[in-house]
């Protein structure tokens, strides 16, 4: 059972991969179909929800800014776009997928996209509770807030209405925690 919001489930379990279970998912997803491999670098690279990916119409690519725009989910009051920064070779990869009659870039169902996700978790050698499209979601989070990103961006990327939500990822824990941790003499050898 998950909590509400937080990076752990009730049980403990981290909800967010770690630097290296994100390696071997985006090596494991680079072996499928271009569509897919696409897919799966937006949820890692961009943080957005799978059904905000799946919505992404080719006029939510803007090359020349090389960002994605998304329509945030779970903002039921309002509307609200959200531009999130791309790598030029994702922008590049994006453009050159067949697009649908009504524009859409991805052409499967929510459930077809959590089965692949879930299938190149899986072949990928990650289990539990990050092992899904989320654990991407939250590994953006987790990642980006290690790297410094202030948290009023972060928020704005992740399409968060309070900064609260945002704050979660603040909390250091595994290999961020390590490096950290390694900064203190009682762990060198």
């Amino acid at each position: 059972m998950e909590t509400e919001d937080g990076i752990y489930t009730t049980t403990g379990e981290r909800k967010y991969l770690t630097v290296s279970e994100r390696e071997r998912f985006v090596e494991e997803a680079s072996k499928e179909d271009l569509a897919t491999f696409a897919f799966c670098l937006l949820l890692c690279l961009t943080g957005c929800r799978v059904s905000e990916a799946l919505a992404l119409k080719v006029t939510h690519i803007d090359r020349e800014l090389r960002c994605v725009r998304y329509l945030t989910l779970k903002r039921r009051s309002k509307v609200v776009w959200r531009s999130v920064p791309i790598p030029n070779q994702l922008v590049e990869t994006l453009v050159r997928l067949p697009v649908a009659e009504d524009g859409k870039v991805f052409q499967f169902s929510r459930s077809t996209a959590w089965r692949r996700v879930v299938m190149i978790m899986e072949r990928a050698g990650i289990a539990g509770a990050q092992a899904c499209p989320r654990g991407l979601r939250h590994y953006f989070g987790v990642f980006a807030d290690s790297q410094g990103i202030p948290q009023p961006v972060l928020q704005r990327w992740m399409g968060h209405a309070k900064l609260e939500s945002t704050a979660i990822y603040r909390q250091a824990v595994g290999e961020e925690e390590q490096s950290l941790a390694e900064r203190l003499c009682w762990l060198m050898p």
